[in-house]
């Protein structure tokens, strides 16, 4: 019949229910063999193919999508889950936060704002990230997709503040002098990116050099802060790091709050790696002082294994954060009464449609609590030092960088002493165990040298996948070392003449 309505809910859920089961056992079953795995493998081209068919034009049966996904999706998935996984600094995950998910995907509401229980929970999970940070209870903050957009919301305020002009409504035109804000040598890019994005351009974030542990030197910054303000720039803001993403280093964080009060500019702390060590009971000093920023951007993903995405900005000055994203259409006016009652979260960040990402990461804070996630911190870091003390140990290896927090920078070197070989090495050993689904690391340059870079912030990681992972590097380096010196050999053979005795006439 023609004028048939139609929905997207199965005629008969009880197909549904069998099916959704089997992908729960599925999924457990996935968890539960992580360690059988390897770590990433390499899509064959012809899974590559599958993914690049036509647009499906009419209906297929659910279960042959979870099965053409179960085949060719989870065997070649990033690894982030395994245990063996230390590249770059990704987040491992829980069960839980994956029901939290399913959860928010069911219960469906969008947290732009309204008078819900879901919007409740986005504010508690806030409430407790600003408990945990030991901000003030009237400050403000909101979730977002990931550190990036939380350090681009922060620098919006402060930009907004610090302008000198009403840059909502007269645009970036009219601010009278160039904004500066300054951060170490080691800070990530996506600082750099957020101002490009807000009109400011490369040029108004000047890195200052870094000390011999990655910090950002405390005396070059004033002097850079003194050598803009003669040149007719604006100082407006210092960013902090707590938790570099090339070596986990972290900046002293008091002083930075005390010259910054000194100055008159604003103290963001960029704490997407190490700002949950105020939960950690054995290292939460090393953060000390990120109480006194302005304002801190978080990732729940990395070090509170919330699965992505997660992030979250806190603000000091509510009203300021208010000001800055607060705008209403005609069909968004707010009451007192009724579904869109209370505090719209739309106007603390930029999306008004909004996911319902604090669901993961209240269950997960409900389920363990914030002591045994503080402890897992402490473990993490145990780990690393576990690991720089077996660096120690080997000759044939060598410490790139002092260990701080949860980073290791190390390289295969036995002998090798030219930076380019070093390199060439030490990347191929990478190249090689990533390939062979063994582990996952990356690499880095720290202070002109080329090293290998551990990341350790899993929950499953253990000491033994570490003592492992080091007799992997040697086999591999061994290997390649020797596989390089005969090559040159080769080269060095080749190009050579070949001198032959002179017959006698």
């Amino acid at each position: 019949m023609k004028d048939k309505e139609e929905t997207l809910d199965p005629a008969d859920w009880t197909e549904v229910r069998d099916l959704a089961h089997q992908m729960v056992e599925d999924a457990v079953r996935h968890l539960d063999e992580v360690r059988k795995r390897h770590v990433w493998k390499p899509i064959p081209e012809d899974v590559r193919a599958r993914f690049r068919t036509p647009l499906p034009m009419g209906p297929q049966p659910l279960g042959d999508v979870y099965e053409e996904l179960r085949k060719n999706m989870f065997p070649y998935a990033m690894g982030n889950i395994h245990p063996r996984f230390w590249g770059w600094y990704m987040g491992s995950g829980n069960f839980t936060g994956a029901l939290g998910d399913f959860l928010a995907a069911i219960d469906g509401s969008n947290l732009g704002g309204g008078s819900t229980a879901a919007v409740m929970i986005d504010m508690q999970v806030i409430d407790w990230f600003k408990e945990m940070m030991e901000f003030p209870s009237t400050a403000s903050g909101t979730l977002t997709s990931g550190g990036s957009m939380a350090n681009l919301l922060a620098h919006t305020i402060t930009r907004n503040m610090m302008a000198g002009v009403d840059v909502r409504t007269d645009g970036i035109a009219g601010i009278p002098q160039p904004l500066r804000f300054y951060a170490s040598d080691q800070v990530h890019s996506c600082h750099q990116k957020a101002l490009e994005t807000l009109g400011l351009g490369a040029r108004s974030l000047r890195m200052v050099a870094s000390d011999d542990r990655q910090r950002i030197h405390l005396s070059a910054l004033e002097a850079a802060i003194a050598e803009d303000r003669a040149a007719g720039v604006a100082p407006v803001c210092v960013i902090g790091t707590a938790g570099t993403t090339n070596t986990g280093a972290t900046d002293d964080l008091k002083a930075l709050a005390a010259l910054c009060r000194r100055e008159g500019l604003r103290f963001h702390v960029d704490g997407c790696i190490g700002a949950f060590l105020k939960i950690a009971p054995e290292n939460r000093a090393l953060v000390a002082g990120i109480e006194l920023a302005d304002s801190v951007a978080l990732d729940p993903h990395k070090w509170l294994h919330t699965p992505f995405e997660a992030g979250c900005v806190l603000v000091r000055d509510a009203d300021r954060h208010f000001e800055a994203f607060e705008m209403h259409g005609e069909y968004l006016q707010l009451q007192t009464r009724g579904m869109i009652a209370g505090k719209f979260l739309a106007d603390y960040g930029l999306e008004l449609s909004r996911g319902f990402k604090a669901l993961k990461v209240w269950m997960s804070l409900k389920e363990n609590g914030a002591h045994k996630l503080g402890r897992l911190i402490d473990q993490n870091i145990a780990q690393a030092r576990h690991l720089e003390a077996l660096i120690a140990d080997e000759s044939r290896l060598e410490l790139v960088a002092p260990v701080d927090l949860n980073i290791v920078c190390f390289r295969y070197a036995d002998g090798l002493n030219d930076e380019a070989v070093l390199k060439a090495v030490n990347t191929e050993i990478m190249l090689r165990i990533q390939e062979s689904g063994f582990a996952i690391l990356s690499d880095t340059t720290v202070a002109g040298r080329h090293c290998l870079r551990v990341a350790i912030n899993n929950h499953r990681t253990t000491r033994q996948d570490l003592s492992i992972l080091l007799s992997e590097v040697l086999r591999t380096g061994a290997g390649v070392a020797h596989e390089q010196a005969r090559s040159a050999a080769t080269v060095s053979t080749a190009g050579k003449k070949t001198h032959y005795p002179r017959k006698k006439s």
